[in-house]
């Protein structure tokens, strides 16, 4: 079914993306996977690329605000197999970048938006606690006002971005409240009291930072604070709803390149003397992909639209995170299967693929949460 969600500049983006990812990203990429970590460079070429574009023109940005860009460099990313090397650029551009333009205010953002679109400031958001995971009203890193600054004591882990952000929105209690009790405030890079932990050793995503982040009396100034005292849980709630359309987004585009390979591979592959397409078994699992990845896509194609349009609701959000990114992993070990042996070497983009996908059911917000958030609106009770 022909897709209809891209004018011609976004065509013409995507070879412009596909070159930056050809150029800048593949062939680095073995050795950040190796190193744990993008260089920090790679920012402010993504930024001469327009991938931070949104940030006003006054700010050095471009002042377009259109998440069809996104959603393209997200699918030559999983093209090229190298979703891990790009996934901080994407966190910048698709997740922590509506933060700054919704919620900053004049003078934050003559502050940090240049900056951001030139890529010389990188930015995390931090939610996730040790002892808190999908339920923010757990948060409990917390900020007391003193004079003119916050003092921050807690702690955040899994955070992308961690080792290499100058910028990390995070969530702290400012009240008791579970929800008006929230607030957003960005911590500098340099804060005192403010310490990185260890670069986590994941699973998958290798190339991508993911750490622990420790605030011990760490002094932000209140001019850091995002949008007003207690409005946290309301800006986190909206803009997450956005960077969970973002996870569809690549986990589809992850399927549609898994799927390709696998075709590309059962049709020269031989067993019992015919190539493995040519089994009926093959030829069935892999129309049954085909129809739930191009169902997937028009549906994850119709939320971006609704993005873009400023029409996007939390529940629709919701569906696309949990649906997709179930269908990504069914798509990854069916996949895997296919290809037999190799399918488990690592010099194989399936055996990569399938490594890096088992973390898109948790991060944010797990499949059981995202199917809570749908019954919750079905009005059951």
């Amino acid at each position: 079914m022909k897709r209809t969600l891209f004018e011609p500049e976004h065509e013409a983006f995507r070879d412009s993306a596909r070159t930056f990812i050809t150029r800048e990203v593949a062939p680095h990429y073995p050795e950040w996977d190796t190193a744990g970590i993008v260089p920090r460079n790679l920012f402010v070429k993504a930024g001469e690329l327009g991938l931070f574009a949104a940030v006003p023109e006054r700010h050095g940005g471009a002042g377009v605000v259109d998440f069809r860009y996104n959603t393209v460099f997200a699918e030559e990313a999983a093209a090229a197999a190298v979703t891990p090397a790009t996934l901080g650029l994407s966190l910048q551009s698709d997740i922590c970048l509506p933060y700054f333009l919704e919620l900053a205010n004049a003078e934050q953002q003559a502050r940090w938006l240049p900056g951001i679109a030139a890529g010389e400031l990188i930015t995390a958001v931090a939610m996730t606690e040790p002892g808190t995971g999908s339920d923010l009203s757990g948060i409990s890193t917390r900020a007391v006002r003193d004079g003119e600054c916050y003092v921050v004591n807690g702690a955040k882990t899994f955070i992308t971005n961690g080792i290499n952000a100058d910028l990390v929105i995070t969530a702290v209690r400012t009240g008791d409240h579970p929800h008006r009790g929230l607030s957003l405030i960005v911590v500098e890079r340099d804060t005192p009291g403010f310490e990185r932990g260890r670069n986590l050793a994941k699973v998958g995503l290798h190339a991508q930072d993911t750490a622990e982040l420790a605030f011990t009396d760490a002094r932000v100034p209140v001019a850091n604070l995002l949008g007003g005292e207690g409005d946290g849980f309301a800006g986190l709630t909206r803009n997450l709803a956005q960077e969970r359309v973002s996870c569809a987004v690549s986990a589809v585009a992850q399927s549609v390149a898994a799927l390709g390979w696998t075709i590309d591979y059962v049709r020269e592959r031989s067993a019992f003397g015919q190539p493995i397409g040519a089994l009926q078994n093959t030829r069935f699992r892999l129309a049954e992909l085909a129809t739930e990845i191009d169902i997937a896509q028009h549906y994850v194609d119709r939320c971006v639209a609704d993005v873009v349009a400023g029409e996007l609701n939390p529940v629709t959000a919701a569906k696309a995170k949990w649906w997709t990114t179930e269908l990504q992993g069914r798509v990854m070990d069916t996949c895997v299967q296919l290809h037999g042996g190799y399918g488990y070497m690592l010099e194989y983009p399936i055996a990569r693929a399938w490594q890096d996908s088992r973390i898109s059911r948790i991060y944010a917000g797990t499949t059981e949460v995202m199917k809570e958030i749908i019954g919750r609106s079905l009005d059951l009770d």
